[in-house]
């Protein structure tokens, strides 16, 4: 068989036929083409394209030809392939005209400068032709978007101060402390006891602060083995230890960069840990286990702790210096025995949070009941009132709860029983009867002192006049328990206790 002569034996003739010949079948076999200029204005369209124009929302064509890419084409890449010089072969576009498979390929001057991009629509039913491809596409899409909420929830704050309730003197001086501090760059230090509303209240800082757009990242220091502490906060580079993930991990300070670092229980953590806590904090930089780089971080750390840091510095299980570079602005975050006028605001939000969260009723509880609830010395406070509210929720058949099952519930969670504080008597020293005039309150710390009494009285019947445990159970030191009762005349009285 004779060789066709018409054929170019010498390769640049052979790649000018390839090429014509590839556009010509291109051309005609594929669902349009568009070419654009070096500039990334659209210059030119085929027949076939033509025919998007009004899904793309164009009636003529010189309303698309002409205009640069991007703002004619929804999700273009026209442009990457501009600056980059690199043919994306395959790909599938994405528009308010369908679902695309496309390939963009860069055009070249004689001295191999990119001088524009062709765009070449290979179909435009990718649901059917490709359909395999197009399903795994649609599911990795989703599983990404899914990742990406669930971790910009996590890193959102999840309270402002207007979930901090309370309209107390002592909750409204928390708020404008902690209010104030939210406007500084300086670590804030929150104090007090378990369940009175650090982390609400670090959260509270965050998003009041001009970081509040940027991550939240919390460490609980007691949740995490001391072991892990270190990575978890300056991260991992990658193949530092066997069994370690090959892409390595970031740590809190990276992950909390622009944003604010929350350590919680920061008198658990360990004093290796304190020490690099230290350094990282006065240098605004963290090195990565197994690796000799350093990271920069700019974070804002606020901390918190229920433990007396002051007596564990004495004690020599906290260090001194970290405990002067953290405790800038410390807050002190009342218990709750400290604003009782709190309580029923209290009973009302964590019983329609209860509510919410279960699908049932609110609870209404009886003036009793109520004041049964103001009575106690709530030694977990609001975690803690939390907790017998929710006992009560489940266990009654009816949302109106009476004094006698919140008596029920606080004897079987070992709490006192407390009554409610009883009414002034008529013609007092401290009572004013007018008439047809209901008798005035007596001042607030004679209420107050008579609370305690009946507390500190209340708890020494439970414990059968042992000092120690009530103290305990009250949730105050001996010490405080001991002046209480002197102040009270009736130390003699339980002296014999131990």
């Amino acid at each position: 068989m004779n060789a066709d002569n018409r054929l170019p034996r010498d390769a640049q003739s052979i790649l000018e036929l390839a090429a014509r010949s590839m556009f010509d079948l291109f051309a005609n076999a594929s669902e349009g083409m568009m070419l654009v200029d070096r500039n990334a204005r659209v210059v030119w369209i085929n027949d076939q394209y033509r025919r998007f124009l009004p899904a793309l929302g164009f009636d003529r064509e010189e309303d698309f030809v002409g205009h640069p890419v991007s703002s004619v084409v929804q999700n273009t890449l026209m442009h990457q392939v501009l600056a980059t010089g690199k043919p994306i072969l395959i790909d599938l576009l994405d528009n308010q005209a369908g679902t695309f498979g496309v390939s963009r390929i860069p055009l070249r001057d004689d001295a191999g400068e990119v001088i524009g991009v062709l765009g070449i629509v290979l179909f435009d039913h990718p649901e059917t032709t490709l359909q395999p491809l197009i399903t795994k596409f649609a599911r990795l899409e989703q599983d990404l978007n899914d990742a990406r909420r669930e971790l910009a929830s996590q890193r959102r704050t999840k309270y402002t101060f207007a979930s901090f309730v309370g309209s107390s003197p002592p909750a409204l001086e928390v708020k404008r402390q902690a209010r104030r501090a939210a406007q500084s760059t300086s670590p804030v230090l929150l104090l007090g006891e378990t369940g009175t509303g650090k982390e609400l209240l670090a959260h509270a800082i965050h998003a009041a602060s001009p970081r509040a757009g940027r991550p939240f990242v919390s460490v609980n220091m007691a949740a995490v083995p001391d072991a892990l502490l270190e990575a978890e906060f300056f991260g991992v580079a990658p193949g530092a230890y066997t069994g370690a993930d090959k892409k390595g991990r970031d740590g809190k300070f990276k992950l909390a960069d622009g944003g604010t670092l929350f350590l919680d229980e920061l008198g658990d953590m360990p004093m290796s840990v304190q020490v690099k806590l230290l350094r990282a904090l006065q240098e605004g930089e963290v090195e990565p286990l197994g690796s000799n780089k350093l990271v920069r971080f700019d974070v804002r750390v606020v901390a918190a702790t229920s433990r007396d840091l002051q007596q564990m510095v004495r004690e020599g299980t906290f260090r001194e210096d970290l405990y002067y570079r953290l405790n800038v602005l410390p807050v002190r975050v009342p218990p709750l025995r400290e604003r009782r006028d709190d309580i029923a605001l209290l009973i009302e939000a964590l019983g329609e949070d209860i509510a919410a969260r279960g699908g049932g009723p609110q609870l209404e509880l009886a003036p009793d009941a109520q004041a049964m609830l103001a009575a106690q010395a709530w030694r977990g406070n609001i975690r803690e009132l939390r907790n017998v509210l929710e006992q009560l929720a489940l266990r009654s058949d009816s949302h109106h709860i009476e004094a006698a099952q919140v008596a029920a519930v606080l004897q079987e969670a070992g709490l006192p029983a407390l009554a409610a504080l009883p009414a002034p008597e008529a013609g007092t020293a401290h009572t004013t009867k007018t008439p047809g005039a209901a008798a005035a309150p007596r001042p607030l710390p004679e209420q107050i002192a008579e609370l305690e009494r009946q507390a500190i009285r209340a708890a020494l019947a439970h414990t059968q006049g042992n000092r120690t445990a009530a103290a305990k159970l009250l949730g105050i030191s001996r010490a405080s328990f001991y002046d209480r009762l002197a102040s009270m005349g009736e130390v003699s009285e339980y002296q014999s206790s131990v």
